[in-house]
C-alpha cells in the first residue's frame, strides 16, 4: 500500500517527527478540553473549521472514561458535562440512579451513538488534515470517579466498588475487563482511520495511585491496543506520558510497543510529571517524537500577558525539536464551539506562524542545536535552536520567567536588542528575523560569510524573536 494510505507514523529519516501523507509533519494546535465528542451539545464541526482556518493540525479528545464536574477549573470546560450533554460509549440502561441524572449504563451494550459521533468526528477532521489523538484514561480524581459510568454505582452490573486511586490498577478484575473491553473496542472502530494516534492514560499517578500498581496497569492497556490491532489492517502510534521518576514504573519511554513520548507542561509539574523542555533534555536520544500535549488552562491559569506566555511555550519547545505542541485553550465552549474571540485569534495566529517557520525547513535533517550560538545571549534569556550544519538554522529567544510550580512562563516585556555571535561555516546565506506572534519577516539580509565568527544584530523586539538562517541559493 502507498504510504500515503497509511496511519500517520514516524519519519523513517528523522525519528524525532511524523510522517503524515507522506510528508514529514509536526502536530501544533490550541485545543478544547478534550470533550469534543462525549458533550454532545459541543458543535465539532465549528471548532474543526476554526482549527483548519488557522493550518492547525492536532486535537486530542477524551472518548467517555472521564469527565468533569460542570465548570471545572474554567467556565464552560468543554469535559465539565451536565446530565443532558453526556454521550458515552455505553448505552443507558431502563434502571434510573446515574449521579449525573438520567439512568444507569448497562456496560455489555454500546451506544452506537457514540461511535458514530466518534467515527465522524475523526472523518471530519480528517477532511481538514487534522490528527486526533484518542487518549483513553486520565487518571480519576476524586470529583470525578463518581461521575464515570465504570463507577459502581453508575452502571447496573454494580462494577467498580473502588476509590478513584485504585481504578486503574489490575487489584479489580472485573473493572480491569470492562476497562480493556472499551479500550479494545474504540480501538476496533477507529482502525480503519489514518489521521489517528491512540493514547494510553494521562496523569497516571496525579490522584495517588501508587507508581508500581499503575505501572503494571498501563503495561496491561498497552497490550491491549497492541493485541487488538494485531489482526486488523492497520498499526497505529501508541503515546504514553512519563510521570513518576525518570526509568520509573510510568515511564515507558524505551518500550519498543510504545512510539510516542508524551509530556505536559514546561518542565517538572504537578505529581512529577516531566515537562515538555525536559523531556528534550532527558530523552531526545531515545529517538522518538516527543509531544508536549498539555499546557496550564488558557487563559485563566496563566499569569499577566496570557497570550506571550502561551507563545513563548509553544516556540521555544517546537524549535527545541519538539513533534507535538497541544496548548489546553478555554475558549472553546458549546456556546463558541469556534473559539472566536479577538485574543484566541491572536494565539491561534502565533501557532500558525510556528508551524511555517517549522515547515521552512528540512524535517528529514534538522536536529536540536544551540552550539552554533556562540555569544551575545543574555543570561536572563531562554533560547532553543536547531541546525542543519552548513545548510538551515533556527534560532529562538524569548525573556520570561518560569512560574512557581515550573510547569509554564509568565513573559518579562521590555525593549530588547542583542549582538549575536555565531559559528557556521563559510558560505553565503539568507536570514530572516521574524516577529513569531504574526510570522511577519522583520529583515532580510543576504550574507556572504568567510572566516571568522559573524554576528547579527536583532532587531529591537518587546518579548521574543526568531532568526531564521538558510543557506542562500540562486535560482
Amino acid at each position: 500500500m502507498n504510504a500515503i494510505c497509511q496511519p500517520i507514523s514516524v519519519l523513517k529519516e528523522n525519528s524525532h517527527y511524523f510522517l503524515c501523507k507522506g510528508k514529514p509533519t509536526v502536530l501544533i494546535t490550541s485545543a478544547e478540553h478534550y470533550g469534543a465528542v462525549v458533550n454532545k451539545r459541543f458543535d465539532y464541526n465549528a471548532y474543526l473549521d476554526w482549527l483548519g482556518s488557522y493550518g492547525l493540525n492536532y486535537t486530542r479528545i477524551y472518548p467517555g472514561y472521564l469527565t468533569e464536574p460542570p465548570d471545572k477549573w474554567i467556565k464552560g470546560n468543554t469535559l465539565g458535562l451536565d446530565s443532558d450533554e453526556i454521550i458515552m460509549p455505553w448505552k443507558r440502561s431502563s434502571e434510573h440512579g446515574y449521579s449525573m441524572g438520567g439512568n444507569k449504563f448497562n456496560l455489555n451494550i454500546w451506544d452506537e451513538e457514540f461511535f458514530t459521533r466518534l467515527r465522524n468526528f475523526i472523518e471530519k477532521a480528517a477532511q481538514k488534515d487534522i490528527i486526533v489523538e484518542i487518549c483513553f484514561y486520565n487518571a480519576q480524581y476524586k470529583d470525578c470517579w463518581p461521575l464515570c459510568p465504570l463507577y459502581f454505582k453508575n452502571n447496573i452490573q454494580g462494577i467498580g466498588n473502588c476509590t478513584d486511586n485504585d481504578a486503574q490498577t489490575l487489584n479489580y478484575p472485573d473493572l480491569v475487563a470492562k476497562e480493556s473491553d472499551y479500550v479494545a473496542k474504540i480501538t476496533r472502530e477507529v482502525n480503519a482511520y489514518d489521521n489517528v494516534i491512540l493514547e494510553i492514560c494521562d496523569e497516571p499517578t496525579i490522584n495517588g495511585t501508587p507508581l508500581a500498581d499503575a505501572g503494571k496497569w498501563l503495561d496491561h492497556m498497552i497490550n491491549v491496543v497492541v493485541n487488538t490491532e494485531k489482526d486488523l489492517p492497520k498499526k497505529h502510534l501508541i503515546a504514553q506520558q512519563i510521570e513518576g521518576p525518570l526509568n520509573g514504573a510510568c515511564d515507558f519511554s524505551q518500550d519498543p510497543r510504545v512510539s510516542i513520548i508524551t509530556c505536559q507542561y514546561d518542565y517538572w509539574a504537578y505529581g512529577e510529571q516531566l515537562g515538555g523542555l525536559n523531556g528534550l533534555k532527558y530523552k531526545y536520544h531515545l529517538n522518538k517524537p516527543i509531544e508536549l500535549n498539555e499546557t496550564y488552562y488558557y487563559p485563566v491559569w496563566y499569569k499577566g500577558d496570557s497570550i506571550g506566555d502561551s507563545r513563548v511555550e509553544a516556540w521555544e519547545f517546537v524549535v527545541g525539536g519538539g513533534a507535538g505542541f497541544n496548548h489546553l485553550n478555554g475558549r472553546y465552549t458549546v456556546a463558541n464551539p469556534s473559539g472566536n474571540t479577538p485574543d484566541n485569534m491572536k494565539v491561534c495566529n502565533s501557532l500558525r506562524a510556528l508551524k511555517e517557520f517549522m515547515y521552512s525547513f528540512d524535517l528529514n535533517k534538522i536536529e536540536p542545536d544551540r552550539k552554533f550560538v556562540t555569544g551575545g545571549i543574555p543570561n536572563n534569556a531562554f533560547y532553543s535552536g536547531m541546525s542543519w550544519p552548513g545548510n538551515q538554522y533556527a534560532l529562538y529567544i524569548h525573556h520570561s520567567q518560569c512560574t512557581k510550580d515550573s510547569a509554564a512562563y509568565t513573559v518579562r516585556p521590555g525593549k530588547y536588542k542583542h549582538d549575536l555571535v555565531l559559528t557556521l561555516p563559510a558560505g553565503k546565506y539568507r536570514t530572516d528575523w521574524i516577529d513569531p506572534s504574526t510570522g511577519q519577516i522583520l529583515k532580510s539580509t543576504i550574507i556572504n560569510k568567510k572566516s571568522g565568527d559573524l554576528k547579527l544584530t536583532t532587531p529591537v523586539y518587546s518579548i521574543d524573536i526568531a532568526l531564521r538562517i538558510h543557506k542562500y541559493k540562486i535560482n
